[in-house]
């Protein structure tokens, strides 16, 4: 079993690379599903969650290769739905994504029941209701969903809440829809606006994408393209707080203001700062001293639920009385059991975390609960006296590219073996 060790006590120093966004390149890699011609997404990130999705391409006779500058060619105009792997299926919840531009390009889809983090439940519903009002006919049985349709119409269609999975389908369903389609209450977070962006540059017109209100005005078709994704605001966000919870001062390069303000926001209140160098390269100096702060996660713009476990990490050394309203998903804090082993002073209240400050941590066997709680443990081992062992590293491989060899680079001592 392959583990991850860190030995605390170090700072970091120099620059780190940041990846471009996962949650930008799944559902770009299923949106090449709506074109028949070639696709080309350039410096895709080789994580676990965009090897399955292209595994569960390739067995529906798509053609995909990475070629050797780093980039992701999706060809699939022989793709086949009956050739769907319902076993990766269930192993991601972007998965489910297909549906729509399935739906969209051939009228019809049966897929199984998706997985994922074990973060809190994720309903398919809204997904569902929205392809209704799209004309879509849904049959739901024995861990299956199929939709089917001659042609889906576009339509008004207001999401209860502002889901990022729901507002991502809906959108590639629309964009070959006959007709108008508005969705209401869409999500906002920049992978939305990423996901559009890239549809109108293969022909879709999309219009409000990242501003709650989004028009489509469907098309015949859509065209190949050769495209780049947005970077990862979330490993940026993690290398914000490395720098902060070790005390040390490094330079982000692939970190957009604008999209990471919530979290940059926070970190400010808490005693970081930050000087922007040039366009998407940032200066983060986290030497001064840490106040503690209270956060709640949000739906974007608000702070978002995937930075929430680094965000305890850091508050848990911080002197004072700290508290976090987790409101996105009712199962993610798992990674405080983790850190209460290292000597973390946490309580749980229902949805609520009150932290009390320790001066310090310490090294030993945790797990990685999910894929931010693994990013937490590397946070936390970065601090503490001794050595950290993080196990069930699938989770951190699903998000974070050479995550190890980056912190390394910034002088951690940090590296993987195979116990």
């Amino acid at each position: 079993m392959e583990k991850i060790i860190v030995e605390g006590g170090n700072k970091l120093n120099g620059e780190v690379n940041i990846s471009l966004a996962k949650n930008s390149v799944l559902p770009i890699i299923v949106a090449s599903i709506l074109s028949p011609n070639d696709i080309i997404i350039n410096n895709a990130p080789i994580l676990e969650d965009v090897v399955v999705l292209s595994d569960l391409l390739t067995g529906m006779d798509c053609e995909i290769k990475n070629d050797s500058n780093g980039n992701l060619k999706i060809n699939t105009s022989n793709i086949k739905e009956s050739n769907m792997n319902s076993e990766l299926i269930r192993k991601m919840r972007a998965s489910f994504l297909i549906m729509g531009p399935m739906l969209s390009r051939f009228g019809k889809c049966k897929i199984s029941m998706p997985g994922g983090c074990n973060i809190g439940s994720r309903p398919i519903d809204l997904h569902l209701k929205g392809f209704k009002l799209l004309g879509a006919e849904i049959e739901i049985g024995h861990g299956f969903v199929e939709a089917k349709a001659k042609k889906l119409k576009g339509n008004r269609i207001y999401l209860d809440f502002p889901s990022v999975g729901a507002t991502e389908n809906l959108l590639m369903a629309s964009v070959l829809a006959e007709g108008t389609t508005i969705i209401e209450n869409a999500a906002e977070e920049p992978e939305i606006w990423d996901l559009a962006n890239f549809l109108n540059s293969m022909g879709a017109k999309v219009t409000g994408a990242g501003v709650g209100k989004i028009t489509i005005e469907g098309v015949d078709s859509l065209k190949g393209i050769s495209y780049t994704p947005i970077y990862d605001r979330v490993e940026a966000g993690t290398f914000m707080v490395a720098a902060a919870i070790t005390n040390s001062k490094i330079t982000i390069n692939g970190a957009n203001e604008e999209q990471l303000r919530p979290t940059i926001e926070k970190l400010k209140e808490c005693g970081v700062k930050f000087e922007n160098i040039k366009e998407n390269v940032m200066l983060v100096d986290g030497t001064g001293t840490k106040n503690s702060v209270d956060i709640k996660t949000l739906p974007y713009p608000g702070f978002p639920t995937d930075m929430q476990a680094q965000m305890m990490t850091l508050l848990a050394v911080t002197k004072g009385s700290s508290i976090i309203t987790e409101t996105v998903f009712e199962n993610r804090f798992m990674h405080v059991a983790e850190l209460v082993r290292m000597g973390a002073n946490i309580k749980i209240d229902g949805r609520t975390a009150i932290i009390e400050g320790v001066e310090s941590l310490t090294g030993c066997e945790v797990k990685a609960t999910d894929l931010r709680a693994g990013a937490a443990m590397i946070l936390a081992g970065l601090v503490a006296q001794g050595k950290t062992e993080i196990s069930d590293l699938y989770h951190i491989d699903r998000g974070y590219v050479d995550i190890e060899e980056k912190f390394r680079g910034l002088g951690a001592n940090i590296y993987r073996v195979d116990k």
